[in-house]
């Protein structure tokens, strides 16, 4: 590693931030971007370059853009609000940040994506399961993000999916604490710790890693019924009642690809040690 390679994160959120501390203690340059003003000040206490970088604001700064894009590795990590519009608005700015990187000097980017991006099977899940997700939803936003970053000339993309994120100031004992009849109390969970998601997104940057897609995420899979209400009890509060069903929806995300890969072995494999 060259202590002279820069990192451009894009999204210095829960896990943008801690991930640029890690990168900075590894002597990485690292330039950072937020969309909160107030979050310049944090950024520069941490030697953490900072960029006002708001791609759904009329005053988008494009030569701040154009600087934050002359970097060796992209890290692309703006989670989707697919709650609030479907995710035209989100489609509409990977769209803006493409026709700015095809005029940069990136080429190798990691884009941050999610486990969500697949159906439900009912089985176990590897990377190449997405193309149910092609076949059976087109339209859906996240996997045709995915898809622009992917197979272009001018830069290579790693794709990472992780799945639930927990760690940091994400206490899942909060998520579904004191709700009534949930469904799907006996599927497997899908969860990733902040921890493992800093060291395998390192490990991509450190082993050149380019070109590929990775799911990641831990290797239990307890119950969801078993999962919440003990990270609800594990600080003092109403555990969540799950409604009994005949029929359980779910999905077992696998990580073997990025394990046998990267020769990883996760930090926290097991969720019910996430509160503990």
């Amino acid at each position: 590693m060259e202590d002279s390679k820069t990192i451009s994160i894009m999204g210095c959120g829960w896990l943008g931030l801690p991930l640029s501390e890690h990168l900075m203690r590894l002597r990485y340059n690292v330039k950072g971007s937020t969309t909160s003003p107030e979050k310049i000040d944090v950024l520069l206490e941490k030697d953490i370059q900072p960029y006002l970088l708001d791609l759904s604001s009329d005053m988008l700064d494009k030569g701040a853009l154009e600087d934050f894009l002359d970097t060796d590795v992209l890290v692309l990590n703006i989670p989707p609000h697919l709650r609030s519009d479907g995710g035209d608005a989100y489609l509409s700015q990977m769209h803006l940040l493409l026709k700015t990187m095809l005029d940069s000097p990136v080429n190798r980017v990691i884009f941050v994506s999610s486990t969500s991006v697949y159906q439900n099977l009912n089985r176990v899940i590897i990377e190449e399961d997405v193309t149910f997700t092609g076949e059976q939803d087109p339209n859906n936003m996240l996997l045709q993000a995915e898809r622009l970053f992917q197979n272009r000339d001018g830069w290579m993309t790693t794709i990472v999916r992780f799945a639930g994120l927990v760690g940091g100031n994400r206490q899942p004992g909060r998520f579904l604490a004191g709700k009534q009849d949930l469904p799907n109390g006996d599927a497997p969970v899908n969860l990733i710790h902040l921890d493992d998601c800093i060291s395998i997104l390192h490990r991509i940057i450190e082993e050149e890693k380019w070109g590929r897609v990775y799911n990641a995420c831990a290797d239990g899979h307890p119950l969801r019924k078993d999962f919440y209400t003990a990270a609800a009890l594990s600080l003092g509060l109403t555990p969540p009642q799950f409604k009994d069903m005949e029929v359980t929806e779910f999905k077992l995300i696998s990580s073997q690809k990025l394990k046998e890969e990267l020769s990883y072995t996760f930090i926290h494999p097991d969720p019910m040690t996430f509160f503990s």
